[in-house]
């Protein structure tokens, strides 16, 4: 027995050190609801015990009540031909997410004193979120899909209870199918040291996979208060694997020279390379002294492989063709709604893989983190997509209202968020996009956003799906991405393969 205390006390150590420099924890619960619109809802005095009580994630929407008149639109389906605008019901299944939401939540924060950092994770909110952080507005996001973070430091009272207000607010004729609405993924309360990695601050790369070993990189952002340099500060870095052995370490002294980034480089013996077949991950574990100081620990879930594509021959996946047998996977779970059911989505992989595919297109925006670390984990290839319009409308209200001021913002998000997962092989900048048709505008946002994917990410190939081959071809808007993506028309592909070898 006295082994057994002891042995527990040296497990448990290491995690209470770590919470004194990083905690997160989800907030689930204690939330109010309306339906409601007011200025006021942002304010702390505000009472809203009569409000609804809910859990996150919540999709409102879901509850109904079905009508034709909740998703009504005049407007002309390209893709079937229509060239003239007409009524259509039931595009977005019926249900009432156009309008305006308030979420509500008096939350305390005892490990923010002085000298901490706060900052709010926010996984998606459907749509154009406001956060309100006692009474004072703290954040926007307009993208429903993406995640987003908010740093909660200046607006919140230590030692006090603080009031979290979200504002959020559907469009009529903004979505060609069911958004959802809401706060209908996870929220995240992180607080750390004045000194810190920021959120997603790892990039980990394989640079070389044989049998006998794997070489990787690891470059950690950091952020420090002003006095302060990156060569005050150093990282200690473990990598380990599902066993939970250490299979590499690094420490590596801040240099001034760096712009703010540790730049660790490991080899890893006789690697578990991730694949469908076999998804073995990793985890890295930094933990940043200064001094003898323990200043923040930060761990990374990756897994080790590569990804090219080949002229002529393919996809290769670890030096290895790979044929993708794929679907194209929209985010909703049928009646869960939109939320994040982590139990819906394990699912749904399962069912996909007992049929054979490996491979899901996250049509057509960005996924919620619970897919992607599902797929990590039980082997499934994801190309990651994130728009359905740029700059010219297919509705009314769509993605093309925000698509100047916020596709490099939403791209760079998805691209850091995704960009260690080793399930996620492509990176997917658009659907069928109207602006194909433009000769002078799409060819030129095409590669303006495939250089975005390549500078925050330099490892995998960036595509998009066109439904305009004839278009596409002849402007070069094709001719401009790693990957070409044409959807279908498959009586085009030999005469596209040919203009475009």
């Amino acid at each position: 027995m006295i082994k057994r205390i002891a042995l527990l006390t040296l497990l448990v150590a290491p995690l209470w050190l770590s919470a004194q420099v990083r905690t997160e924890k989800l907030l689930e619960k204690g939330w109010k609801f309306t339906r409601e619109d007011n200025p006021e809802f942002k304010t702390s005095q505000f009472d809203d015990t009569k409000w609804q009580s809910v859990c996150i994630p919540h999709d409102w929407a879901i509850y109904g009540p079905f009508s034709i008149n909740n998703d009504k639109q005049n407007t002309a389906i390209v893709q079937d031909g229509q060239k003239e605008a007409m009524e259509h019901a039931g595009r977005t299944g019926g249900l009432p997410f156009v309008g305006t939401g308030w979420y509500r939540l008096r939350f305390d924060v005892p490990e923010y004193t002085d000298g901490k950092k706060c900052t709010l994770v926010f996984d998606g909110a459907m749509s154009h979120a406001r956060v309100y952080i006692n009474g004072k507005e703290a954040g926007y996001w307009p993208n429903g899909y993406n995640a987003f973070s908010v740093n909660a430091s200046p607006f919140l009272k230590q030692g006090e209870s603080n009031t979290l207000a979200v504002r959020l607010e559907n469009f009529t004729e903004s979505s060609r199918w069911y958004p959802g609405a809401g706060l209908y993924r996870n929220v995240h309360l992180i607080v750390t040291d004045d000194a810190h990695v920021p959120v997603w601050g790892t990039q980990i790369i394989t640079t070389a996979l044989t049998d006998k070993y794997a070489k990787v990189k690891q470059t950690t952002s950091w952020n420090y208060p002003s006095g302060k340099s990156l060569s005050d500060y150093v990282i200690v870095t473990d990598l380990v694997d599902h066993n939970g052995k250490i299979v590499a370490t690094n420490r590596k002294q801040g240099s001034d020279f760096d712009n703010d980034l540790f730049e660790q480089e490991f080899v890893i013996e006789n690697p578990a390379a991730w694949t469908p077949e076999t998804p073995d991950l990793y985890t890295s574990i930094s933990k940043i002294y200064e001094g003898d100081v323990l200043k923040d620990q930060y761990s990374t879930t990756f897994g080790i492989r590569t990804v090219e594509v080949r002229q002529g021959e393919g996809f290769f996946l670890n030096g290895k063709r790979v044929q993708f047998k794929g679907v194209c996977n929209h985010h909703d779970l049928g009646p869960l709604g939109g939320i994040a059911n982590e139990a819906g989505i394990r699912r749904q992989i399962r069912m996909l893989k007992d049929m054979g595919c490996n491979a899901i297109r996250t049509s057509h925006n960005m996924p919620a983190p619970e897919l992607i670390k599902a797929c990590d984990e039980m082997g499934m290839m994801v190309m990651a997509e994130s728009f359905d319009e740029w700059a010219t409308a297919k509705v009314q209200n769509g993605y093309h209202t925000v698509f100047g001021e916020w596709a490099e913002k939403d791209i760079v998000n998805l691209v850091r968020h995704f960009r260690n997962n080793p399930s996620v092989v492509m990176w997917c900048i658009g659907n069928e996009v109207p602006d194909q048709w433009a000769g002078d505008k799409g060819p030129k946002l095409s590669l303006w956003l495939q250089n975005i994917c390549h500078r925050e990410d330099p490892t995998r190939p960036v595509t998009q799906g066109m439904d305009a081959p004839d278009a596409v071809v002849n402007n070069n808007m094709a001719a401009v991405m790693d990957v070409p993506g044409f959807n279908y028309r498959p009586f085009k592909y030999i005469e596209n393969y040919k203009k475009l070898p």
